[in-house]
């Protein structure tokens, strides 16, 4: 078992619902070892995209306190959040979010860029490589399928090589083949790379990829 390297403990979030509250997360608590593959499943609504929000710093809990690498993310500004972002912390998002004037290249150069590393275009192509992208990496989104543009995602969230990948519901705009395809990916990049990984899912199936299995349900993680 490898370092812990992120611990979330206690973790209160809820959000006002009219005149109502509504609780989405009650002592919510986890530790995150190096070399992990942790999935959260729940249903719809459940909170498992709020979690991982807090835990990757994208939202910040009502009570409660998250460390990533022994720091406590509550005590930095928004200067040293962004770094923690940029250098520890890989994001893959159901909806890619792919800047559409941007080629399938420049779009995974992205976080390189932002922490002034010009010299990550080669790795980026052998990532592609890897993937089996390459030939499509001077391809706008528009000219990608669905499984593609998840695989340009995937690569940029792995390209400055990141404490912690996150992936929240990666497949959902999948269809079954490419879901597939893009699940034997995360496990090939977690054996090969020993690459820490955090994923949401409503799926049961998907959810057997971690070898740590946790279930989200009103607002309690077991």
């Amino acid at each position: 078992m490898g370092k812990i390297i992120l611990e979330a403990n206690e973790i209160y979030k809820s959000y006002a619902n009219g005149r109502n509250k509504l609780n989405v997360l009650t002592n919510f608590t986890i530790k995150v070892h190096q070399g992990d593959v942790i999935t959260i499943i729940g249903e719809s609504g459940c909170g498992k995209s709020t979690a991982l929000n807090i835990m990757s710093t994208l939202d910040q809990p009502d009570k409660g306190k998250v460390k990533i690498d022994s720091l406590d993310i509550s005590k930095l500004n928004d200067m040293n959040l962004s770094k923690i972002r940029n250098q520890k912390i890989g994001f893959v998002f159901q909806s890619h979010y792919l800047l559409p004037e941007f080629t399938a290249l420049e779009n995974a150069l992205m976080p390189a860029w932002i922490a002034n590393k010009d010299d990550k275009k080669s790795a980026v192509e052998n990532i592609f490589e890897y993937l089996g992208i390459l030939k499509r990496k001077d391809h706008y989104p528009s000219q990608l399928s669905g499984g593609e543009k998840a695989r340009v995602c995937l690569t940029r969230a792995i390209i400055n090589e990141p404490l912690i990948l996150f992936a929240d519901e990666p497949t959902g705009n999948l269809d079954k083949k490419n879901s597939e395809k893009l699940v034997s990916l995360f496990q090939k990049i977690n054996s090969d790379f020993n690459q820490t990984i955090i994923l949401t899912t409503h799926n049961k199936e998907l959810a057997d990829f971690g070898n740590k299995k946790l279930i989200l349900e009103n607002g309690v993680l077991t």
